[in-house]
């Protein structure tokens, strides 16, 4: 008997994994999905309160995953200690892979898993992508569903004939011409595989989703243990507003954290939120999010201020108590201003459309 198959979908209290979670749920119910949580222990109330609302939703329990069982120490704190109080960083992104991958492998150990994953069609990356050969990620809202791993090994030039005779086989006879033209072109550095894929999806997404279907039986890959895979039949490519309307529609609605709050300095207008999920202190968060946290959750400022000592800052080359002088506030709120100004016409109802472009980019690695 043939081993059976995880399908895993990790909930980090955003946007996306929870509008995936409602996608899947809704569009797909005949997959058996897991659902799991890694909790760090420094989450925003509104990230646990959305982690309970799409648990209700689903009518199926949210499996909270702990990096540590330590009675006198949060996981965060755990490895904080181990690593001599050294904060985590864009350099040195110790809490990522201590807090929430080693728990999510831990959680799979060995066997086979598909691990679904909310990158929307509207992006150009994929996140994290497990090393470990027992675990495959799908993306359910690209119309592209399978990763860059999958894909170069597809679209290897020795795998010519091979695929070529499985759109013989699978492709409709209005197609299978055009398609074996494409097939049957080498790839090289100016028809990258990325143009080839496109040229194949233009003739039919779900025909290509087939044809690596099929492929991949031959693989020691998650998916060759399948029978049938339903989202073969996927066409859709999810952007930004359909995930946000995912939310409302469903009753699960938006994080608190993403609804925008104006604010006013020297007179002038200005709005700010939070465009991440994970940790009340990533260091991730844009300086504005930053004065977010201070004016709307003090107590939290407070406490990751506290974390401020031995010469490590959360904000390189910035301590938080200095964040928060007025002139700086000040100017930081200016500041933000200025650049929701230049992204007018990319407004939303929800400001992490801005933030998201502000200073850097949101964490890619903290489950979407």
């Amino acid at each position: 008997m043939a081993e059976k198959v995880r399908h895993l979908l990790g909930i980090s209290g955003g946007k996306d994994s929870a509008a995936l979670a409602i996608y899947l749920h809704d569009c797909y119910p005949s997959l058996d999905i897991e659902y799991y949580f890694c909790d760090t222990g420094k989450e925003l109330k509104e990230t646990l309160e959305l982690v309970k609302r799409i648990e209700g939703y689903l009518g199926k329990e949210i499996k909270r995953l702990g990096a540590v069982e330590n009675e006198h120490f949060e996981p965060f704190d755990y490895f904080l200690k181990s690593v001599g109080n050294y904060l985590p960083s864009v350099q040195a992104r110790w809490c990522t892979q201590k807090l929430k991958l080693e728990p999510f492998e831990d959680y799979v150990k060995d066997s086979p898993c598909i691990s679904y994953v909310g990158i929307r069609g509207d992006e150009d990356r994929e996140g994290y992508i497990s090393t470990k050969p027992n675990i495959q990620t799908i993306f359910p809202f690209r119309r592209n569903i399978w990763s860059i791993e999958i894909l170069t090994s597809f679209f290897q030039n020795e795998n010519i004939e091979q695929i070529a005779g499985l759109y013989d086989l699978h492709a409709p006879r209005e197609i299978v011409e055009k398609a074996l033209e494409i097939v049957r072109t080498p790839k090289t550095m100016r028809y990258t595989v990325s143009k080839k894929m496109k040229a194949l999806h233009q003739l039919s997404v779900r025909v290509f989703n087939r044809v690596v279907f099929e492929f991949l039986k031959g693989t020691d890959k998650p998916v060759a243990l399948l029978e049938d895979f339903p989202l073969l039949d996927n066409e859709d490519n999810l952007v930004r507003d359909d995930i946000f309307a995912l939310l409302e529609n469903s009753g699960v609605g938006v994080p608190e954290y993403y609804k925008k709050i104006p604010f006013t300095v020297d007179g002038l207008t200005g709005e700010y939120a939070r465009s991440r999920s994970g940790c009340y202190f990533c260091f991730f968060q844009q300086r504005i999010e930053w004065i977010w946290l201070y004016e709307q959750h003090p107590d939290l400022f407070k406490k990751a201020a506290e974390y401020e000592k031995d010469g490590y800052t959360w904000i390189q080359g910035e301590r938080l108590e200095d964040l928060i002088r007025p002139e700086r506030i000040r100017q930081i709120k200016l500041d933000a201003i200025r650049r929701n100004e230049q992204r007018a016409n990319k407004r939303s109802p929800y400001l992490v459309d801005l933030l998201e472009d502000a200073e850097g980019n949101v964490c890619a690695n903290c489950f979407i």
